[in-house]
């Protein structure tokens, strides 16, 4: 059983009780917070609330989080949206709000159980069994396309090209503030925040190498549009890194003081992050393949929104 107490902070002021947490947590979902709410495993100022309650500066929330229970993980029929597929790699666009494998408190509705699916026993089982064909992964609230692998000798070489960092991957994001160079580079080291677990931070000591390169793509004033191509594939890494230089993803309530109830962008979920283009070597003939997946509706209605502001 896990116990965290958290204080609510000015700028979380008018979260939602559950979108709050959601974000805390970014390896659990909504509807788990939702669950536990209604369960009263979740208490604010000593008391239980509804998952709507607004959050007032200074709220002390108080979360339990029962013990994992060993659940199966069951297929679903939950529509892909396939960029490419063939007998050895599975290519698709993850939508915002998926995610990738099982967890704790989470085991349905992710793509694992909708790749179990679509792929029924051909899948590699390097992962084991809660993550059967996931070779690498991205964030719950970022979009974009992702590999699959379907046998195990995929899975080795396509884990080979990720760690020699010869797999290409492309992002794009939306960052806040007016960036001041049109392109650059952040080396610099990743891993776990010392004095908050559930994030991870820019640490010199213990940190892993982390190198993201980034290019402007418009500019609208207070916001930036950018594109960013990784040499390495840290949790968190563009989260991280562009926060470190003081330019969050927007949305990006973990690494920035961004608060969805005072913005314009009142409907955002998460951070406006798209892994736009994904490139490799295909295990079986050695052809170099690149897949580009297209912008998700609400990435492409924030576009055309700032677009309009710098032209009235």
């Amino acid at each position: 059983m896990q116990k965290d107490t958290f204080e609510v902070l000015n700028e979380q002021e008018g979260e939602r009780l559950d979108k709050y947490l959601s974000d805390i947590y970014p390896e659990l979902s909504r509807s788990f917070f939702q669950k536990l709410i209604k369960e009263n495993n979740i208490q604010v100022n000593g008391s239980n609330q509804k998952s709507n309650y607004r959050l007032k500066t200074d709220d002390i929330v108080e979360i339990t989080i029962p013990d994992a229970v060993e659940t199966p993980i069951l297929p679903q029929d939950i529509p892909l949206d396939i960029l490419y597929e063939d007998d050895d790699v599975l290519v698709v666009n993850k939508p915002k709000g998926m995610v990738v494998h099982p967890s704790a408190g989470h085991y349905r509705d992710t793509l694992v159980n909708a790749i179990m699916y679509h792929c029924k026993d051909s899948l590699s089982g390097i992962n084991g069994e809660i993550r059967p064909g996931i070779v690498h992964r991205i964030d719950m609230d970022t979009t974009g396309s992702l590999i699959i692998c379907k046998n195990d000798e995929s899975h080795i070489k396509i884990a080979e090209q990720i760690k020699a960092h010869t797999c290409n991957r492309i992002y794009v994001g939306i960052v806040l503030g007016n960036i001041k160079d049109d392109e650059g580079l952040i080396d610099a080291p990743i891993g776990r925040n010392p004095t908050d677990r559930k994030k991870m931070a820019i640490n010199y000591k213990n940190g892993k190498e982390a190198v993201t390169h980034y290019k402007v793509l418009e500019r609208f004033g207070d916001y930036t549009y950018l594109q960013f191509s990784l040499e390495t594939g840290r949790t968190h890494q563009i989260r991280v890194h562009m926060a470190s230089i003081s330019h969050p993803l927007l949305g990006d309530m973990l690494y920035s003081n961004y608060s969805s109830s005072k913005s314009r962008f009142k409907n955002l979920q998460g951070q406006c992050l798209h892994a736009q283009r994904i490139g490799f070597v295909h295990p079986r003939t050695g052809e170099y393949m690149e897949f580009s997946a297209p912008l998700p509706n609400y990435f492409d209605n924030l576009l055309k929104m700032l677009y309009n502001s710098i032209k009235q």
